[in-house]
């Protein structure tokens, strides 16, 4: 089932994601995960050394699956909605910074 055919818009997708992010360490995973790429991107554009852009994947995927394989015990949504999934984890950090979401 690709992302069209369960899901007509992020709307509808946003709470199955929530759904996926029930345990608050695998949240605070992802927050944390996303900070950090945001200060990476930050650096490298700052400083003109670009080459730091390459950690922006490894950082974001790998402490957002190290949330869902040891705490959450479940899988990514990246692997069946990657394009929904990856805005959810920037409305998700957007949530919690304004407190609809507990982390």
């Amino acid at each position: 089932m690709n992302e069209k055919s369960r899901f007509q818009s992020f709307s509808e997708f946003y709470p199955y994601y929530l759904e996926e992010h029930r345990n608050p360490t695998c949240r605070r995973l992802h927050y944390l995960g996303s900070l950090l790429v945001i200060a990476v991107v930050l650096y490298a554009v700052l400083t003109g050394k670009l080459a730091f852009l390459f950690l922006v994947p490894v950082i974001g995927y790998g402490f957002a699956w190290l949330g869902h394989f040891l705490f959450e015990k479940n899988r990514p949504a990246t692997f069946k909605y990657p394009l929904y999934s990856l805005l959810g984890d920037w409305v998700m950090l957007k949530d919690m910074l304004t407190g609809r979401i507990r982390f």
